[in-house]
């Protein structure tokens, strides 16, 4: 058996390793590369680092020089984008097309850093416009809020990164990452990038923790100005209440998105829209199609529409080009999902396909008919290849059930009629409301963001780079003004 490829941390110091973890691709269990941790000593060590370099201002990095690093960086990534996909696919068992995709935004999520750092800055503040402000000139001018540490999810192994990492070095903080733990390799991969790109390995280091409590100190460090969660609820919120005082933070956890489908929806456009919104990388998106409300005259028409899609979708190894449903990151997620489906089945819901593990990773297409509302499938994230739909009569009744979880992310609605298309966007709760388009749908550079318990601050390249700045204002009082 050939040895396993061994990827050591990325402090930028002398750090001894804790001992290291097993990276094993979902779909087989086969194990596939061994990381370092690090204990406590490698997260004050790196911290130290970090706050070093940005305390150092005389050693800031210009903004052109940031700009040439993303720019190479971006090229390297074009010059190795399929194996960046492959090996994204097979840690994190989205399928291969996906996988390219997933590459292809995130090297066009270097290029949105660069285009932001070229076109937005400060502004001027209005001076002169009152006997107080006679003889002023104000301006603001932008600066890096400090040291980031950025905590990551599993399920889009790359670009997650990017839009967490890259916004720091465009913006020129010092970043921390922490990437999941099922899928640490394709970061590990972005920063030596990075490093290759010409990046000093102080700017972008990454680790993973022997324990939680080591994570713990490196987010709750009060050398900490930004803090950057993606994952889930439970552990983000915690996480936030333990921050020092001071340390801003973004939140982005998961929802159960709504869809409204009204009765004079073109159901031929819109149902495989829907089923890749909601079985795309077996539903492990935070805005997965979860609750398809449609009006009761098409209802089951979309229920058996929906699971006619899901069976013509090949479940299977991520890492094959046909596949198009892959595993679910770890079995015990495949026994949650199910343990979740048959809960709702016995409470009255019509299982209408899927429903039974087809392996120990692998879980099917599968669409529910009016679950009851208080079923785990209909009142929590599935986080799994699950999509319920249900009837209902009147539009009100359904953004009523619509808004009636503590979660608010992106939601749908399918219809020709203009007046209902914009009641639905007025009344949902939602911080994007898609006409005719599914949940899932995303570009890097749109706000993206969490409501209520989804999420905390406005993701998106653009958004994140401001998020990391600060806004210094200079006033200049002189007679000849």
């Amino acid at each position: 058996m050939p040895q396993l490829k061994h990827y050591p941390h990325m402090i930028a110091g002398d750090v001894q390793s804790s001992g290291d973890i097993r990276v094993f691709a979902p779909f087989d269990r086969e194990s596939i590369a061994t990381i370092d941790t690090v204990g406590a000593d490698g997260v004050e060590e790196a911290l130290r680092i970090a706050r070093g370099l940005f305390e150092d201002r005389d050693g800031w990095l210009a903004p052109s020089d940031r700009i040439d690093i993303l720019k190479r960086a971006a090229g390297i990534m074009q010059e190795r984008s399929e194996t960046l996909a492959i090996e994204a696919a097979r840690e994190g068992g989205k399928p291969l097309p996906d996988s390219r995709v997933e590459v292809a935004r995130a090297i066009d999520g270097m290029q949105i850093c660069i285009e932001t750092l070229r076109t937005e800055a400060g502004e001027e503040i209005p001076m002169g416009v009152n006997p107080a402000s006679l003889g002023r000139l104000a301006f603001t001018h932008r600066e890096p809020i400090g040291v980031v540490v950025a905590v990551s999810a599993f399920n889009h192994p790359l670009n997650l990164i990017v839009h967490q990492v890259a916004p720091a070095v465009a913006t020129g903080c010092p970043v921390i990452v922490k990437p999941a733990e099922d899928t640490p390799l394709s970061c590990m991969r972005f920063l030596e990038i990075l490093r290759e790109a010409g990046l000093p390995e102080g700017w972008a280091q990454g680790l993973m923790t022997a324990d939680h409590e080591v994570a713990g100190k490196l987010v709750t460090d009060p050398g900490v100005d930004f803090f950057s969660f993606i994952g889930s609820a439970r552990v983000g919120w915690w996480l936030r209440s333990q921050l020092a005082p001071g340390t801003r933070c973004a939140l982005e956890h998961g929802g159960a998105a709504p869809v409204i489908i009204e009765s004079d929806a073109d159901l031929a456009e819109a149902l495989p829209l829907l089923a890749k919104g909601a079985f795309y990388h077996a539903g492990q998106v935070c805005v997965s199609v979860q609750r398809v409300f449609a009006h009761n005259s098409i209802a089951r028409q979309v229920a058996e529409g929906m699971a006619a899609e899901g069976a013509k979708m090949a479940i299977g190894d991520p890492t094959l080009p046909g596949t198009d449903i892959g595993p679910m990151i770890r079995p015990g997620e495949v026994e949650r999902v199910h343990e979740w489906v048959r809960e709702a089945v016995a409470d009255g819901a019509e299982l209408i396909c899927g429903g039974e593990p087809v392996t120990e990773t692998c879980y099917p297409a599968t669409v529910l008919f009016n679950p009851p509302a208080k079923a785990k499938v209909s009142s929590m994230e599935v986080f799994g290849p699950v999509v319920c739909v249900y009837g209902f009569d009147e539009m009100d009744q359904a953004i009523d059930l619509a808004n009636a979880l503590p979660y608010a992310f992106q939601a749908a609605v399918f219809t020709n009629n203009l007046q209902r298309a914009l009641r639905g966007y007025k009344r949902l709760n939602a911080s994007a409301v898609m006409i005719n388009d599914f949940t899932a749908f995303r570009v890097d550079w749109m706000p993206f963001a969490g409501l209520r318990q989804s999420g905390m601050g406005v993701g998106g390249i653009p958004h994140t780079m401001r998020d990391m700045q600060v806004e210094k204002m200079v006033v200049i009082r002189s007679p000849e003004l």
